[in-house]
């Protein structure tokens, strides 16, 4: 019986099973109760064609997930084989073995790109078939493809797709004792989206006019450049009073607990003055608790529901610039970059291996924040090399007097 179900960013799209495939559809329309009534008379229809044995996957959507699958007609000619070379036998047994390598979250993204996109295209064509030609129209392929909210998939998220191929293409072709074909195909080029931190008016307006529940969530936020994961998941026996740290230990995304990031990004956080007072202000309000952030009954937060419902609703009504929340963390590094701070200490605040992307993504804002604009190196310049000047013509007039 197929479903309809709702995106993590609010999206209504339908889930349900054709001919043992899994279908999902995604839309643009918003999880409403008008929205949701409609879709659901829809699925309802697409189930009676299924038990009649009339439905037609591509009479309802011609250009859906699926389209090639279910016979659109553009899909390369590949030998299939239903032997132990079949693509979805090898993906499979690769799955299985590597998934204890990687985090949670990185094998729901991996097993959502294999059932999506890898098997549907390939299915069971012969692994040793899949020529560097074949992997380039396969690549093709999906930039006509939709992505969930019905815009076209970009060349970051086809690039995630062709590299958990790589890794299943590269895995059986050593297998194999084969040269792999994904030699030589390099990932298709990405324009980064432009970081939009905040200024400190700006900070300082949304922290005063923001819920009074969520005040000292979003103060510690801005100032900390935790990740949503890490600030949602953080528990008060991390958060160290006396020595004014707090520790990034754990974390709380897709409902679970999974460990941080990357090693660097297990770390210690120095707590400064309006960060501890946040904290102490929200030790009497859940130091009962486990956690430190918690929604009104006393749960974990649910980091979509506070983004729909606290988050771009008070960005509308102080009419800031609409961004998402993970600006936060943006704010915090310009802000430290701005205040002078060491590139070093910056970068282990938030959790960076070395100090490289400070220099690359955030040093352009600095002399946006500071107004200075170099005038630092020349208070330098005035205060030494100027001063070693007036010193050398003394002498000099010195010596002209002898």
């Amino acid at each position: 019986m197929g479903n309809v179900r709702s995106t993590k960013d609010g999206y209504l799209f339908l889930d349900f099973y054709y001919k043992d495939v899994r279908c999902r559809e995604y839309t643009t329309l918003e999880d409403n109760e008008k929205n949701r009534s409609y879709l659901e008379k829809g699925m309802a229809t697409i189930e009676k064609d299924k038990v009649k044995g009339t439905f037609d996957y591509l009479k309802y959507f011609p250009d859906g997930s699926k389209a090639d699958f279910f016979g659109k007609g553009d899909r390369p000619a590949i030998p299939q084989t239903s032997g132990q070379h079949g693509f979805e036998a090898f993906a499979q047994k690769w799955f299985k073995a590597t998934q204890v390598e990687w985090k949670y979250s990185t094998k729901q993204d991996f097993c959502s790109i294999m059932e999506n996109h890898l098997i549907s295209y390939f299915k069971d064509s012969d692994i040793r078939t899949i020529s560097k030609i074949v992997l380039k129209e396969f690549r093709t392929s999906l930039t006509t493809k939709s992505g969930r909210k019905g815009e076209k998939i970009s060349n970051k998220r086809i690039n995630n797709i062709m590299a958990v191929l790589r890794l299943i293409i590269n895995e059986a072709y050593d297998e194999l004792n084969l040269r792999s074909p994904f030699e030589k195909i390099e990932p298709l080029s990405v324009v980064n989206k432009d970081i939009n931190p905040f200024s400190p008016k700006e900070v300082r307006t949304f922290l005063n006019k923001v819920r009074q529940d969520f005040r000292n969530y979003y103060a510690t936020r801005f100032f900390t450049g935790m990740r949503t994961a890490e600030i949602d998941g953080l528990k008060w026996q991390y958060v160290d009073f006396t020595n004014k740290k707090i520790m990034v230990r754990e974390t709380w995304q897709r409902k679970r607990w999974d460990t941080p990031k990357t090693k660097s990004s297990i770390r210690d956080i120095e707590m400064s003055k309006i960060v501890e007072e946040a904290l102490r202000e929200q030790h009497r309000l859940t130091g009962h608790l486990d956690f430190v952030f918690v929604n009104k009954k006393e749960n974990l937060l649910d980091h979509n529901l506070v983004t729909k419902r606290v988050w771009y609703p008070t960005l509308k009504r102080l009419k800031l610039q609409l961004r998402t929340p993970y600006q936060t963390r943006h704010t915090a590094a310009t802000l430290w970059l701005a205040s002078g701070e060491n590139p070093e200490w910056i970068a282990r605040q938030l959790g960076h291996s070395n100090t490289e992307m400070l220099f690359t993504k955030y040093s352009k804002f600095v002399p946006n924040l500071t107004r200075q604009d170099g005038s630092a190196f020349e208070s330098f310049l005035e205060n030494n090399i100027n001063e070693n000047n007036s010193e050398t013509k003394e002498n000099n007039n010195e010596e002209d007097d002898k």
